[in-house]
């Protein structure tokens, strides 16, 4: 097949599906390889195919959409620093910049030109989460985004196949992990690598010289998908507010989301200003969270590229929380950002209520830890992990939330036993919370018990980043709240929310993740499924009683 010759709709059909099937070897390929846990075990990552004006093509399933829709725009900013015609076969590119990456230094990003008989095709790029990279550490204390971490600007990382040994050196020196991260960054080059390998198969095999017609086939076809189910919405303005615990103060996020006939676009007009502290969102996170709410609840069959994204924009004020500029500190700002699914859905609940869920924890819900074990020169200068967890999800209209179930995020929750092998940490409890979930006639999903404590008689440090104490996921329609989260020791002190804390040998940190909220009234909730949570100890015996109405048929007697 010859790319001078028009190639069929089917033809197109099959490269585009292979496409998707080469980015999402890609991300396995850095899933199997990364050494940071939350990489490896809980999949923070992201992995995607770009044409040469660095519109993604293709992104693979694997991967998150932090990652994925805020690097969507990365890779032309790595554009305007390397033009395409200065690129080299065996070049690559690096960035953590907040700014022009996914929103906080804790991810690097690596784009990598793809090269067919010496001629440029494509560009590669992928983001993956790194557990430490300096500074205060991954937390929400820090005052300024310098205080953070490394700051790696738009640099050559590897130069027609020679490393930058200068740049290796600097983040080596600049990380209480050492190993890892140096193991991290040539994870991400060599997924890249792989996904270009794929790639030129794919276009020997089909016969292409170029993926010019292919990539205008997919955004255009993409586009006009997305348009034709924004068209089956009435158009308008309507309107949603929802307020978080914030750092010291609790922050409202207000939402104007518009229907027209060329898209759907939100304005954050009316939100809460620029915090002190690392939560604030660069614009690119709270684009890429906003749009894929939309996503999911309009477009929710339609791959993800730069023609599906395009008709979904965003605005936000100068200086709002939601458009942080630099220097703001934003290590996490996943805490307020994974929170506006939950916004767009309170706009799009108002004309298509059946496909729209209630609110849930949506904030991940990591457990951040740090302590000291012997290490050093040549090894790790003590251990850190971001225990991923979270709550549970909103009801949905015709079923229950997901308990304990990271959403928007997508990431797995880490698996105890791995806990426990990068750390020497100890987990004595780890199940469901009863009663977590807003009751309903869909009742929301449940949040989790964790009892964690130090095995070595020695403290560790808790980085908390937690949301949803203060203000609990809100049910509708009837539907109760979920219910909040609570962070303790065991001796009975409560913990703040956000912030470093000690948590001291021989105690044990109690975190109970929240819970969704519910969808309808409780009465009007099936009887079995009231029977079944009664019997899975999803509910106690007086929430039974007291919220559902509902006995067992023995207690009856």
């Amino acid at each position: 097949m010859s790319q001078s010759n028009s190639v069929g709709l089917i033809d197109l059909q099959i490269m585009w599906n292979r496409l998707i099937a080469v980015v999402e070897e890609q991300a396995q390929t850095l899933m199997r390889t990364a050494f940071s846990p939350i990489v490896r075990e809980a999949g923070d990552l992201s992995a995607g195919i770009f044409d040469l004006q660095g519109r993604m093509l293709a992104q693979a399933i694997t991967g998150t959409p932090g990652h994925v829709n805020s690097m969507a725009e990365s890779v032309k900013h790595f554009l305007r620093y390397f033009p395409v015609d200065t690129m080299k076969p065996g070049d690559a590119y690096i960035t953590n910049d907040p700014w022009m990456g996914t929103g906080h230094l804790n991810d690097f990003v690596i784009t990598t030109p793809c090269f067919r008989n010496g001629k440029l095709v494509a560009l590669f790029s992928c983001t993956s989460h790194l557990m430490d990279i300096g500074g205060i550490g991954f937390g929400p204390d820090a005052t300024d985004v310098f205080m953070e971490g490394l700051y790696i600007p738009m640099l050559k990382l590897f130069d027609n196949g020679r490393v930058n040994e200068t740049l290796m050196a600097m983040i080596r020196a600049n990380t209480r992990q050492p190993v890892d991260t140096e193991g991290d960054v040539y994870s991400l080059a060599g997924c890249n690598d792989v996904g270009s390998r794929r790639l030129v198969e794919m276009m020997d095999e089909f016969g292409i010289d170029t993926l010019d017609q292919l990539g205008e086939h997919i955004i255009a076809r993409s586009r006009e998908a997305v348009l034709a189910e924004i068209a089956k919405l009435p158009k308008g303005t309507w309107h949603n507010s929802m307020t978080v615990d914030g750092y010291d103060e609790p922050v409202t996020l207000k939402a104007a989301l518009t229907v027209s006939d060329n898209g759907i676009h939100v304005d954050y007009s009316g939100t809460t200003g620029a915090s002190k502290r690392g939560i604030n969102v660069p614009h690119a996170y709270t684009t890429a969270y906003t749009v894929f709410g939309l996503g999911c609840v309009v477009a929710t069959h339609i791959p993800n590229n730069a023609g599906s994204l395009e008709p979904l924009t965003v605005s936000a004020p100068p200086d709002a929380i939601l458009n942080a500029p630099k220097p703001m500190a934003v290590a996490s700002r996943h805490v307020i950002g994974q929170m506006l699914p939950d916004v767009v859905f309170g706009c799009l609940r108002q004309i298509i209520p059946d496909r729209v869920p209630a609110e849930g924890t949506s904030c991940l819900w990591n457990i951040n830890v740090r302590g000291r074990v012997h290490g050093g020169e040549g090894g790790n200068y003590g251990f850190g992990m971001a225990i991923t967890s979270n709550g549970g999800t909103g009801a949905r209209p015709d079923k229950d939330g997901l308990s304990a179930t990271a959403y928007p995020s997508g990431v797995r929750g880490t698996p105890v036993e791995i806990a426990e092998t990068q750390t020497p940490l100890i987990f004595w409890r780890k199940e469901f919370r009863p009663d977590s979930g807003g009751a309903g006639r869909s009742r929301g999903g449940l949040g989790q018990i964790m009892e964690i404590e130090s095995g070595i008689a020695e403290p560790f440090d808790l980085l908390a980043a937690f949301d949803r104490i203060d203000y609990p996921a809100r049910g509708r329609d009837g539907g109760g709240d979920g219910e909040a989260g609570f962070v303790a020791l065991k001796s009975g002190q409560t913990l703040k929310g956000k912030g470093f804390q000690l948590i001291p040998p021989g105690d044990r940190l109690i975190v109970m993740t929240p819970g969704g909220g519910g969808i309808g009234a409780p009465a009007e909730r099936d009887r079995a499924q009231v029977a079944n949570d009664l019997a899975d100890e999803l509910i106690s015996p007086e929430t039974a009683d007291r919220l559902y109405a509902y006995k067992p048929p023995h207690a009856a007697e």
